[in-house]
């Protein structure tokens, strides 16, 4: 059982640190602060290091699943629940994707209706992304890749930026510290949880990876460095909001970006709303490219027709959604199934899979 991939469509296992991370640097990095402190308060970056941490052990189960020989999540649906049950399984995967998209790109889109475009219609900038992200999708998945790389070297450079925020930061923000109990660690880590979705892409471009074994332990670095990067600039966000502040604050992120001075820019932070969409790409284009290769590979549609198919609805998905309240309701809605996929269904397959390996491995030895 293995899902064959032509060699010009390999990449190196290296760069599964920068598909990794540029999956989970996405819109919740504009306002999951506002989210982290429901429960744990100036100790909610306990709770995004311990997300971060409790990850690699799904991680872990990702390639314990998809390894030896290389195959994808549509393979494993069909070893586990056979052909018509696992292609049905894996077709339900296609919803979460578009939704996963769906929620990034309306979120996007809403944050430049309210800091720079106010009078501009959702249909009309929905008509624009979905122009370039039909371009940029149909160019494959090393294309993809390759700014999964850039948006990573962007991301990073912009953080360097929360320097001036910290400089006005107080320190008794964060105190008293370990002053919360589990449960309210939990809520925290329940709250904030949307930031770390995206890399569950992994279950579809693994095949496409010229040396699995190798690249095990870059996808737990970009999956460190995510958890690195969101608990530094929360704590970054605690010491400069107070409590009170930050929980009536939008957009967190950007509320900070505002402060920051530049001779020859009067505000920096529609440069960085701007700079954003590149570091968004990712998380919108490899869970379209997903839903085209699950429809490639399990209804055997051309990615060309499946791709004019999904834009169309994410157009339509988009417009329909109108208001802060829908917008909000969209991004709750997506963080909870997020998570009961991640924490749930992936722990439940796993075991399933390594009961059905067994049970096959017995049959043969008989």
């Amino acid at each position: 059982m293995q899902t064959i991939v032509k060699e010009n469509y390999l990449i190196s296992g290296f760069f599964v640190f920068f598909l990794i991370h540029a999956s989970q640097t996405g819109i919740g990095m504009l306002q999951f602060q506002r989210m982290a402190i429901y429960g744990a308060e100036q100790d909610s970056w306990l709770a995004v290091l311990f997300t971060g941490i409790s990850l690699h052990l799904v991680l872990w189960m990702m390639y314990q699943m998809l390894r030896n020989p290389s195959k994808d999540v549509i393979e494993v649906h069909q070893f586990c629940f056979g052909k018509y049950m696992g292609n049905a399984a894996s077709l339900l995967l296609i919803a979460y994707f578009f939704m996963t998209a769906l929620t990034v790109l309306r979120v996007y889109i809403h944050v430049l209706q309210v800091w720079i475009f106010p009078s501009l219609q959702t249909w009309e900038l929905s008509l624009i992304f979905i122009g370039i992200l039909s371009y940029l999708v149909t160019g494959g998945f090393r294309a993809l890749t390759g700014f999964c790389f850039f948006s990573v070297i962007l991301s990073t450079l912009l953080m360097a930026a929360f320097y001036f925020p910290l400089e006005y930061g107080q320190l008794h923000h964060l105190l008293p510290v370990f002053n919360h109990s589990l449960s309210d660690l939990l809520l925290s880590a329940q709250s904030s949880s949307i930031i770390f979705l995206g890399f569950e892409t992994l279950l579809l471009y693994f095949p496409f990876l010229r040396t699995p074994q190798e690249s095990m332990k870059w996808a737990h670095l970009g999956l460190l460095f995510s958890t690195l990067k969101y608990a530094v600039l929360l704590v970054i966000t605690l010491l400069y909001f107070s409590q009170g502040h930050l929980i009536h604050s939008l957009w967190p992120t950007l509320e900070m970006a505002k402060i920051i001075e530049i001779q020859f820019l009067e505000r920096f932070e529609l440069l960085f709303i701007f700079s954003w969409f590149m570091i968004i790409i990712p998380t919108v284009c490899m869970p379209l490219w997903c839903c085209t290769r699950i429809l490639k590979r399990v209804c055997r549609i051309k990615p060309s027709w499946s791709l004019v198919i999904l834009m169309t609805c994410l157009m339509v998905a988009s417009i329909l959604v109108q208001d802060q309240l829908e917008v909000d309701f969209l991004g709750n809605f997506s963080s909870v199934t997020g998570l009961y996929f991640v924490y749930v269904y992936i722990p439940l397959l796993f075991i399933f899979y390594k009961i059905i390996e067994r049970i096959k491995l017995r049959r043969n030895h008989l």
